[in-house]
């Protein structure tokens, strides 16, 4: 018997375990589809969380938002102050003391010291100067004297007032549209606050508790790889062995169904051997008992011709010794193929090949049985794995995250606490909004109210003291509409003064340098957070500073690049699995699976096989065929015939014998034919049948010889090969399981496990509800108010003066034809009281 034998081996040192726990560290996806062995099942991407965190801006107040913010950029030009901020969180208290601070803070704020220095002004003059027109034109001056000189270009300025306040009006409305619109808007920003700032807190919760998440998905996933070799190792006798069989199943398979043919060739043949054999001698006895009966008849027949009384007889004695059938059937060659025949039959062809069979069919229970061993010191070393596997969380400090969490939370009840207060002063700011901007309107109203009567009721042509209720009420309105700005204007400009402040300093102080990044190159800034640097507690060699975080963190970039961890670890060492190669080699080459090759045809059998081809080569079916030809020509009508012609010249008594004898042989004749004949035939066709078998019967033996020396060959030879080699396509499948997670791994941990995307979306979202939302409406709401009150001054000036030339006067003037009618020689005119006027 030939021996062969196989080596391979299964990693399962020390480092090979480390090798695993990072390989399990990894969500494998569509691994099975670079495996060349049985599929693994497809694992699935790392699940990344959905958050609810949406910007939403305000698109109302948007439109004075440029003119808001170039008019503070006019005011503060300058860029984000890191100095004096510096100064100041080094040393807050100094901050009265330092002149030199002082200075700098002041310098810096100049813009907005100037327009307080112009608010201030306005709120000082507005009042004094209202208090001094209302003394003035209680006097009767300062247009308080309900006269108005009457002059050729009286309409034409009567129309340049009138669209002057009307344009006025226009603008002071316009503003005061966008004080309850940025009011408005300032209220929904503050009820929509809450929503945003608890989206965005949950949204940094989901953030945090998802990276433990990950992280248990990655060591589940690493348990599903170990339990997938685990089963590989289990199955190791079914998928190695049917591996090795596959490969012998080429070759050993055509040899083995050749034999089988072969064995149900010779049972045929033997079964047609049989019959022809039946049939010969069946054959046999009826020419003996045919023979018998000619013989007598024969005699008969001499003995009659014998008779001197006979005439003519003599001549028939040549044709009544024709009168045998003494055959004989011999076939030599046919009883020598029978016992070929029996020979192969006799030995068994299945039972012969029965050994291959078993031989081929306990592989996967011989590979099983020769790799116990080293399945059960792998799957110790996997079980070790599963134990190492489970330290990951404990290595990546996830501690750190509940404590974030918990920071959060107190966070998110304090940002609850302040937003409840926050909304109950904005109820009350929504409400003082809106009287400010219903005096504002109020204002509007008046000027509208007097441009609409003044027209309504005016007629150029009426005298002064007599205009109408309609037009002298729409003095009255625009008086209102003065006498109303001067009461509120310079308390309007206190409130825009403070919101100012308050609004402008946030924009220009956090909004902007948190918009173009200096806020957080601010906090980046070296010793600002004392003991606290962010690359120095990650364990980082290289600084990391909070705007190169938030810029990967706002591409959504992983936390392997955001915090630089491959300074910590150096994956492509880690995982690299060529250094494993020579212990692998030496453990393949240490452990056997060792084959036994069995003979599938011994060489006795091989000689019966070669014996039964040369019989069946020289089997001659013609030497038969001839000595059935020879009975076939049997005629004994024609003697019969010729016995009958005779007796025609004999007396009665001789005729009536020969006539008699005639018939016997006729009837012996029939009998033949009946009986004889038709076993010729069939014998005959059996000869043709077995023929052809003979034929068939070589060639699939030959066929056999050739395809069984062939298998023979092939087991002798590469049994060994096949063994080792599919061996080593196992190891490496099991290999490649790791390979291809090793590449995973790289592409999981680099570019999937933890991305910050919501950590810069929790930025921007309290970005975006601080200044985006509430200082821009804030913003707008001052600028409107600021517009309307400035415009204010125009609108007193030309809302008087206009008034004048729709009141009813209480002195009237007349002008006609550029004439005086009424002119007194020294120069004085003469006053005449209207009669009705007040």
């Amino acid at each position: 018997m030939h021996l062969c034998e196989n080596m391979w081996r299964w990693p399962y040192s020390g480092a090979v375990g480390t090798m695993l726990l990072l390989l399990g560290s990894i969500s494998a996806q569509d691994v099975s589809a670079q495996l060349s062995c049985q599929a693994a099942e497809v694992a699935q991407n790392i699940t990344q969380p959905q958050y609810n965190s949406i910007l939403n801006t305000k698109a109302d107040a948007a439109s004075l938002v440029p003119f808001v913010q170039s008019f503070l950029y006019t005011v503060q030009p300058d860029p984000f102050p890191e100095g004096i901020f510096l100064e100041i969180i080094k040393d807050p208290q100094q901050v009265q003391s330092n002149k030199g601070l002082m200075t700098q803070i002041l310098t810096y704020e100049v813009g907005f010291l100037v327009c307080i220095a112009i608010g201030i002004l306005y709120i000082v003059l507005m009042p004094i100067i209202g208090f001094f027109v209302a003394c003035c034109r209680c006097c009767g001056n300062c247009g308080g004297k309900m006269y108005q000189k009457q002059t050729s270009y009286i309409n034409s300025l009567r129309r340049t007032l009138y669209f002057s306040v009307f344009a006025i009006t226009i603008i002071i409305f316009a503003g005061n549209i966008c004080m309850f619109r940025s009011n408005e808007d300032l209220k929904e920003s503050m009820n929509q606050s809450p929503s945003d700032l608890n989206n965005t807190i949950g949204d940094m919760h989901t953030f945090l508790l998802s990276v433990p998440q990950q992280v248990e998905n990655v060591v589940n996933e690493s348990y599903r790889t170990v339990q997938e070799v685990t089963r590989n190792l289990d199955d190791i006798g079914r998928q190695l062995g049917k591996k090795i069989q596959q490969r012998f199943r080429g070759t050993l398979d055509p040899a083995l169904q050749s034999v089988k043919r072969l064995h149900n060739e010779t049972l045929n043949t033997s079964d047609q051997l049989d019959q022809m054999n039946s049939s010969l001698v069946q054959l046999q006895s009826s020419i003996d008992r045919t023979e018998a009966n000619i013989s007598v008849v024969r005699d008969q027949i001499n003995r009659t011709l014998s008779n001197p009384g006979c005439k003519d007889c003599r001549q028939l004695t040549a044709d009544v010794e024709k009168l045998r059938l003494d055959i004989t059937i011999s076939a030599p060659s046919l009883h020598e193929f029978q016992s070929a025949v029996d020979e192969v039959i006799k030995a068994n062809l299945l039972s012969e090949i029965s050994e291959v069979e078993t031989f081929f069919d306990t592989i996967p229970e011989k590979v099983t049985n020769e790799t116990e061993d080293l399945v059960k010191n792998s799957k110790e070393q996997l079980s070790n794995i599963k134990k190492q596997v489970l330290q990951i969380s404990q290595d990546l400090h996830l501690s750190a995250l509940d404590d974030a969490s918990k920071t959060l939370n107190k966070v998110h009840s304090a940002v609850d606490t302040y937003l409840t207060g926050a909304r109950r002063l904005e109820d009350i700011g929504w409400s003082v909004g809106v009287v400010l901007c219903c005096v504002i309107l109020l204002v509007v109203v008046c000027n509208i109210l007097g441009l609409i009567l003044g027209p309504l009721g005016f007629s150029p042509k009426v005298d002064p003291t007599n205009r109408s209720s309609t037009s002298n009420y729409g003095g009255i309105f625009l008086m209102t509409s003065a006498g109303l700005s001067f009461l509120f204007s310079w308390l309007f400009m206190i409130i825009v003064l403070v919101l100012f402040l308050l609004g402008g300093n946030v924009y220009t102080l956090i909004c902007r340098p948190w918009s173009n990044g200096e806020l957080l190159q601010f906090i980046d800034t070296p010793g600002l957070i004392p003991n606290f640097e962010l690359g120095s507690a990650l364990g980082l060699k290289s600084k990391i500073n909070l705007s190169h975080v938030y810029r990967d963190c706002k591409q959504n970039h992983p936390l392997w690049t955001t915090f630089r961890l491959y300074e910590l670890i150096d994956l492509g060492n880690v995982l690299n699995v060529s250094k494993y190669t020579a212990q692998v080699d030496k453990e393949f080459e240490n452990t056997n699976i060792t084959l036994s090759s069995a003979n599938i045809l011994s060489p006795e059998l091989i000689k019966k096989l070669e014996n039964i081809s040369s019989k069946a080569t020289d089997f001659n079916g013609t030497a038969i065929t001839n000595q059935m030809n020879d009975i076939l020509s049997i005629n004994l009508n024609k003697t019969a015939e010729k016995l009958d012609n005779t007796s025609l010249k004999q007396p009665t008594a001789m005729k009536n014998e020969l006539q008699n004898e005639a018939l016997k042989l006729r009837l012996i004749q029939a009998d033949i034919e009946t009986t004889i004949f038709p076993q010729v035939i069939n014998l005959k066709s059996s000869i043709r049948d077995l023929q052809s078998t003979s034929k068939k019967i070589n060639g699939t033996v030959g066929e056999v010889l050739r395809k069984t020396q062939a298998a023979q060959d092939f087991l002798n030879t590469s049994t060994t090969q096949i063994v080792k080699t599919e061996s080593r396509k196992f190891l490496n499948c099991q290999l490649d399981y790791f390979t291809a997670y090793t590449d995973w791994a790289k592409t999981m941990i680099t570019q999937q496990l933890g991305r910050c995307g919501p950590v810069a979306l929790a930025v921007d979202s309290i970005e975006n509800v601080l200044c985006v939302n509430i200082v821009e409406s804030l913003n707008a709401f001052w600028f409107s108010l600021g517009w309307c009150i400035v415009f204010f001054i125009p609108s007193i000036i030309f809302s008087m003066k206009l008034a004048k030339y729709y009141r009813r006067m209480s002195y009237s003037d007349v002008f006609e034809n550029h004439i005086v009618m009424n002119h007194i020689a020294q120069a004085q005119m003469k006053i005449g009281i209207s009669v009705g006027q007040n």
